[in-house]
């Protein structure tokens, strides 16, 4: 049997408060999971010396499965139902960590992508059950609310787990020059290395079995009417409308941009002419990123109020590039600063740039959502671009490549200024 939205019942009513907590949980969960990719990239670069754009791969390997499980998850979803999938997700995600360990032990790079790959493709699960299934635990009057504390425990993840993973993780980051050694000596020196990203992630593997294993256990507290037999793929007809088209490239183009300057700002504070720091140090200035945006949330929110969503998306794309040619620009606590301050103003872009391409779709909503999030795969692509003109030109100058990306994003700011004729009756309210 397929499944769909859960419908009301005493039994679900009973379980509402803990199936939030738990849905919370999985928002802090895989936000701060992800974030550690900004961590394990300087440590990567530097145990397997390679290049910029090599390095990217990481992020290219992690986003891709957004693109590539969106749909077969989604697909999961109406067959098993949101309880079941989202424990489905979370052993995929589990088995991710998992995987680090014969990583480490052979001492691949490829193996790590892979790594990365599994455990992205469980994260992208958990994020096809949580951001529905939020909105439906309570009254539809206060699903605005829920929303938008869920949002606050996934920026709240994205700024803890950078910094204890840089004490973890980069701690240890070895003074030996990896390039000086070549075979069976480089291979014991990587396999050391790489012990602390093992052991954080059997750490993260642990936490997920108990957390499954406390989903599972509540599964039956939802119940879920049979779902309807539209074709899932029926979504993609929504990409002939202009407005939407237009809107799920710029979040292909804020994810990418986000995701490339989270991942350079280590190797960026480290640099001679910005703070010259090490590793472990610039990667404690990370949350700096993530925390701005978790605290932006909030500011927005009140702004969003006051202002149309067009205009503001507009404004914070405008401050963005702004601080971008300064950071390029400039050297020292201006130029680290400048760069770290991004996060504050990328805040409101996502669910901005997420209601505004969704604006009048109606009933459709549901699948335009499933459309858009297929455009987070940006963060495979971009960052792997930002990573290659790093080494033709030097990281500064790589800016420029998030740059035009927050171009574009301003010029749908501007495109979608006004609202439609006929806003949805059906809002959705997106959790990045």
């Amino acid at each position: 049997m397929t499944f769909e939205a859960p419908v009301e019942s005493s039994s679900a009513a009973k379980y509402s408060t803990d199936l939030q907590a738990f849905v919370f949980v999985l928002f802090f969960a895989f936000g701060g999971i992800t974030s550690l990719n900004d961590v394990i990239i300087p440590k990567l670069k530097a145990l397997f010396t390679l290049s910029y754009g090599d390095v990217m791969l990481v992020q290219s390997a992690f986003f891709a499965a957004y693109f590539i499980i969106s749909i077969p998850a989604a697909s999961l979803v109406r067959r098993i139902g949101y309880m079941r999938s989202a424990v489905a997700g979370l052993l995929t995600m589990t088995a991710g960590c998992l995987l680090f360990i014969p990583a480490s032990s052979y001492g691949l790079f490829g193996l790590f992508l892979l790594a990365l790959f599994v455990l992205a493709a469980g994260i992208t699960t958990v994020q096809v059950v949580a951001n529905p299934l939020i909105s439906m635990l309570g009254p539809s009057a206060t699903a605005s609310s829920r929303l938008t504390f869920a949002q606050a425990f996934n920026s709240l993840g994205t700024t803890i787990f950078p910094y204890v993973g840089s004490i973890l993780i980069l701690g240890s980051l070895a003074t030996v020059d990896p390039s000086t050694l070549s075979g069976a000596a480089l291979d014991r020196f990587r396999g050391v290395e790489t012990q602390v990203v093992v052991h954080t992630y059997i750490g993260l593997a642990i936490a997920l079995l108990l957390l499954a294993a406390a989903v599972w256990w509540r599964r039956q507290g939802l119940v879920e009417a049979p779902a309807s037999s539209t074709p899932i793929l029926r979504a993609f007809d929504l990409l002939g409308r202009p407005r939407f088209a237009f809107g799920t490239l710029c979040i292909f183009l804020y994810v990418g941009g986000e995701v490339a300057i989270g991942s350079l700002i280590v190797s960026y504070l480290m640099q001679p002419n910005v703070l010259g720091m090490a590793a472990e140090a610039a990667g404690k200035h990370v949350p700096f990123y993530w925390g701005g945006a978790m605290i932006g949330r909030f500011i927005g929110a009140y702004v969003l109020r006051k202002f149309a969503p067009g205009k503001v998306l507009t404004s914070v794309a405008a401050t963005v590039i702004g601080l971008l040619l300064i950071s390029a620009n400039t050297v020292g606590e201006v130029s680290a600063w400048s760069l770290l301050a991004i996060g504050l103003f990328n805040s409101i872009m996502f669910p901005t740039i997420f209601s505004l391409a969704c604006e009048g779709l109606g009933k459709r909503a549901a699948e335009g959502s499933g459309v858009i999030c297929m455009a987070i795969v940006g963060g495979a692509v971009v960052p792997l671009v930002t990573g290659h003109a790093a080494d033709m030109w030097g990281l500064k100058q790589a800016l420029i490549v998030p740059a035009l990306c927050y171009i574009g994003i301003l010029s749908f700011g501007w495109f979608a200024r006004r609202p439609l004729r006929e806003p949805a009756p059906y809002p959705v309210v997106p959790v990045a």
